[in-house]
């Protein structure tokens, strides 16, 4: 008995040691996946904005065009 105690408490100590590691990979990947999406909507977005710009602004005018 004086040997089991701290024997069963080591092993539930491993227990919650593997448990914790698991859901912290699966928070890694799953922060992986919605900083993709993020970056994804952020280049959507920039493409949009883009082409809003480009059909409300109309032709560049001569005096704002670059001369090479």
């Amino acid at each position: 008995m004086n040997k089991v105690l701290p024997l069963g408490a080591l092993l539930i100590s491993l227990g919650l040691i593997i448990f914790l590691y698991l859901r912290i990979n699966k928070l890694e990947e799953a922060l992986k996946q919605s900083e993709q999406r993020f970056s994804d909507c952020e280049t959507v977005n920039f493409q949009l904005q883009n082409q809003l710009v480009a059909a409300t602004r109309g032709p560049v005018p001569d005096s704002l065009r670059v001369r090479d």
